[in-house]
């Protein structure tokens, strides 16, 4: 016995030696990798199982969370997989407009008794949905902070950047250093990036309706009463110091504009207005006689003249 295994296995080697067609061959005369004759197994649909789709009535029976009236029309039978089937039902509930019914039933091998695994209700393509859920913080919004209100700030706020780390702003980098006397946090350059975008795009940018009416030389930049800001912001905005001026105490953009400008200056015109003569008509004049009142005067005094008839 032991003498003809090993004869087998002598055989076998000599055979790999050679290089039989289609077997891989290694130095030391052992077969190689054989990985590619495993197959993956192909997936397939799942096939409609026409006993578990044909129980509508028995997924029906399964909703029971709800009155009959609230289950509509069946709309549409799905295969999950091999014997399992999902009947979808039309919802009536007020408020879920869209919304269906979903029950997954299914039967053992060789068994005609279809049973319920799960009811849901589920949204349908077209369904009214309540919008996507946000964290408070991004759901505030500018004025949305009113007295005794209190928005703490995260401490991985990207906005923020500690106060002892360098910065590309002038107006930080002075207090980098002034470890406990600074503030502990200053704004980064995305939080300086962010606000200058929201406060060019805003009402007191250079697109504000006040902003276009204004003439173009009112700009802001120009202007006696911009106060520009500190640091890298200096460049682009400052604060408006008019007290007539409808930005008053507002950031504005350099480029912003308004009619109360410090050099919109207007002189009246000196116009000669021509006197217009004094016009009668006499046809509106109602002719009318006078007389003296007796007493009114000395019966020896001369009678005067009206100058009218």
């Amino acid at each position: 016995m032991c003498t003809i295994l090993a004869h087998l296995i002598q055989v076998r080697r000599t055979t790999a030696a050679k290089g039989s067609p289609g077997v891989p061959v290694t130095p030391a005369g052992r077969m190689g990798n054989n990985g590619g004759v495993t197959r993956p197994a192909s997936t397939r649909a799942a096939r409609l199982d026409q006993v578990c789709a044909a129980a509508v009535e028995v997924a029906r029976a399964g909703i029971t969370e709800v009155d009959a009236d609230d289950v509509g029309d069946h709309l549409q039978v799905v295969a999950e997989g091999d014997r399992l089937v999902t009947h979808y039902f039309e919802c009536r509930l007020a408020g879920y407009r869209g919304w269906r019914w979903a029950v997954t039933v299914t039967r053992v091998p060789r068994s005609r008794t279809v049973t319920i695994c799960e009811t849901v209700l589920l949204p349908g393509p077209d369904a009214l949905l309540a919008p996507g859920w946000l964290p408070w913080q991004e759901r505030l919004k500018p004025g949305d902070l009113g007295p005794g209100d209190l928005l703490p700030t995260s401490p991985d706020d990207e906005r923020l950047a500690p106060a002892y780390l360098l910065s590309d702003d002038p107006a930080v980098e002075e207090t980098a250093w002034e470890l406990g006397l600074g503030r502990a946090r200053v704004l980064s350059r995305e939080g300086r990036a962010d606000a200058a975008q929201r406060w060019y795009e805003g009402d007191h940018g250079p697109a504000a309706a006040i902003s276009a009416a204004a003439p173009a030389a009112a700009r802001c930049g120009t202007c006696g009463f911009y106060l520009p800001l500190a640091g890298a912001m200096r460049l682009a905005f400052g604060a408006c110091g008019n007290f007539y001026a409808p930005d008053d105490g507002r950031v504005v953009s350099a480029d912003h504009g308004c009619g109360a400008h410090s050099e919109t200056l207007i002189e009246a015109a000196e116009t000669a207005v021509e006197e217009l003569p004094t016009v009668y008509d006499d046809s509106a004049v109602e002719a009318m006689s006078v007389s003296r009142a007796p007493g009114s005067v000395e019966a020896a005094e001369p009678a005067e003249p009206y100058g009218h008839p």
